[in-house]
Order: C-alpha cells, then sequence, then structure tokens
C-alpha cells in the first residue's frame, strides 16, 4: 500500500492522473487544483467539462480551506453518517476553476477508507474522485469492471486492491445551501 500512494502522489504532482480505489467504487483522480490534469480526466472520461466532478479529502478540517462557509450541520452530518457521503457546497475556492460547478459549488467527500484516505492525507490536496467509467457507461463496481480504455488512458494504476470483488456503491449525495437547507440528490 505505502508503494502505491507514494507512486500515485509522484504522479498526481506531476500533473497526472490515478485510477484508484476509493471508499466507494473504483475513481479516476488527480490533484484538484491543477487545471490542465482535471481536464485529463474530462477527456479520459469523454465527459463535457460542465458536469461537475467531486473531490476526496482525508479530514473534514480541510474544508474551510476548499469552501467558502461550512454550513455548521455538515460537521453533524459527516460525523453522523454511517455510508460514504458526498456533500455538495457553495462558494468553492482554491480549486481549479473547470472543477468547479456553474453555481460555484463543490461536491466534497470525507474519506475514511484507509488507502484513499491515506492518499489524501500524503498528497495534501484535495484528489478528484469521479468513476472509473466512460461518460454514459455504467460505473464499475469492482476492478475487473473497469473498461480498458481507461485503464490505458491514465498515467498510473494502483495495485492495491485490485483482486477485490466486493461490489462497491456509490456515495449518497446531499446539497447544502448556505441557509441550512438540506436537498437529497442521491439518498
Amino acid at each position: 500500500m505505502h508503494d502505491d500512494i507514494k507512486k500515485a502522489c509522484e504522479i498526481m504532482r506531476k500533473g497526472g492522473v490515478i485510477l484508484y480505489p476509493t471508499d466507494t467504487i473504483w475513481g479516476i483522480g488527480c490533484d484538484a487544483t491543477n487545471e490542465e490534469a482535471v481536464k485529463k480526466v474530462y477527456r479520459i472520461k469523454q465527459r463535457y467539462e460542465s458536469k461537475a466532478m467531486l473531490v476526496l479529502l482525508d479530514t473534514p478540517d480541510k474544508l474551510g480551506i476548499y469552501v467558502k462557509e461550512v454550513p455548521e450541520i455538515a460537521w453533524d452530518l459527516i460525523a453522523l453518517s454511517e455510508k460514504p457521503l458526498t456533500i455538495i457546497y457553495d462558494g468553492a475556492k482554491n480549486l481549479a476553476s473547470n472543477l468547479i460547478a456553474e453555481d460555484g459549488s463543490i461536491g466534497i467527500r470525507i474519506t475514511r477508507e484507509a488507502f484513499s484516505k491515506e492518499l489524501c492525507k500524503q498528497f495534501g490536496k484535495p484528489i478528484v474522485s469521479t468513476s472509473a467509467n466512460i461518460s454514459g457507461k455504467p460505473s464499475p463496481s469492482s476492478f475487473e469492471e473497469i473498461d480498458e480504455e481507461i485503464k490505458k488512458r491514465v498515467d498510473y494504476i494502483v495495485a492495491f486492491r485490485q483482486k477485490e470483488n466486493r461490489k462497491a456503491a456509490s456515495s449518497s449525495i446531499l446539497k447544502l445551501g448556505g441557509d441550512g437547507t438540506i436537498r437529497i440528490i442521491r439518498p
């Protein structure tokens, strides 16, 4: 695991794109502050840049670096969530502009899974996390389901957890308004 994290960080620091296991499904990732790297992810997925992607962080303590104002309810939602939870916040900042939705929001998930958490910690910045599929095709729930085209186009494929056959699921998604309103996007 340690060697994979070291190599993945090295690739992302150079603007590269990785294929890696997350707390949900396998993801395509890069430095969330690097516009060129984010463009590569959109190209790999054959996805329009107007469709926002989310980022992973290792700790809620870093939210204030990437969101102008974190609604109070967010802390409780993060602490009490039993499954992976992506929260869409208004007022994204300090991220690649092509990663931020047209309304200025960004989806952020605090990962608790050992590999992706340590990867985020060692990298020291948020990491893009988008499903490892061509846009419009089904999301793979295991490494073996990932399209060969995706594997050929990334700069590094993490070896850790490739042999796992567990069926992974996507995260829940909530949108938090600055006024404390909560909208459920995906339960």
